[in-house]
């Protein structure tokens, strides 16, 4: 990958500098970048790339092993050109409260179930996962809204997000990371880990809040049946 993923340092940053490395059409490759590219289920962050007095609508995406942003329009960007990414702040952060939300619920479910989330979708509005989970709708609600009530009572504890980097055959024996450890590319040596204290910790690539208290109340939109042992969460915050 030529761009560096700033959001992978520091989710805070708003807005960044960078250059331009390769365009293809409307996709644009830079150096760097604050923007997410919608790996692992999180929805890509929009904003605009600003150059030489011109401001140009923009989404982030991955193609293949490249962060692309998708511009909007002409826009005459060429490789060496100097811009300024500005991120569409405020659904970039409900996100990251979502995304730290779905690790703590996850960790809570699988904890008191041993449920194992099975996909899942996270938008600037709301959060959809889909659990192994056993029960009928009625266990499997209540299950659900127990979890919700004690993520809401942890997360007001005001937990400090921990975000840091293992090389990969240790990052494999922390329990319970495996699964998803093992999922990056055998390419890739070293792990992000996002880790909350006595909750979760997993490999995870994407922007999160620095502390859970940042999250707010998480409240359930709907439970759905999606089959024999899948079943499926909306939730907000």
């Amino acid at each position: 990958m030529r761009t560096k993923l700033i959001y992978q340092e520091d989710s805070y940053v708003k807005e960044f500098e960078a250059s331009v490395v390769d365009v293809l059409g409307d996709k644009v490759v830079l150096d760097k970048t604050a923007f997410h590219d919608g790996e692992g289920g999180v929805q890509a962050d929009t904003g605009y790339l600003e150059a030489a007095g011109a401001r140009y609508r923009a989404r982030a995406a991955r193609e293949g092993d490249e962060v692309v942003h998708l511009v909007e329009g002409q826009h005459g960007l060429k490789p060496g050109d100097a811009v300024k990414g500005v991120l569409d702040w405020e659904p970039r952060y409900r996100k990251m409260r979502l995304h730290t939300a779905a690790h703590m619920l996850s960790a809570i479910l699988y904890r008191r179930h041993n449920a194992l989330i099975t996909g899942g979708e996270i938008t600037p509005e709301y959060a959809r996962d889909d659990f192994s989970i056993e029960g009928d709708m009625n266990a499997v609600r209540r299950a659900f809204e127990e979890a919700v009530a004690e993520l809401n009572e942890l997360a007001a504890r005001g937990i400090e997000v921990k975000v840091y980097w293992l090389p990969r055959e240790e990052a494999l024996k922390i329990p319970g990371i495996t699964k998803l450890a093992e999922r990056a590319p055998p390419n890739i040596p070293v792990l992000r880990i996002v880790e909350i204290p006595g909750v979760d910790v997993q490999a995870d690539g994407g922007p999160h809040v620095r502390n859970t208290a940042e999250i707010g109340q998480v409240k359930i939109l709907k439970v759905e049946n999606r089959g024999k042992n899948k079943k499926r969460i909306y939730y907000t915050v």
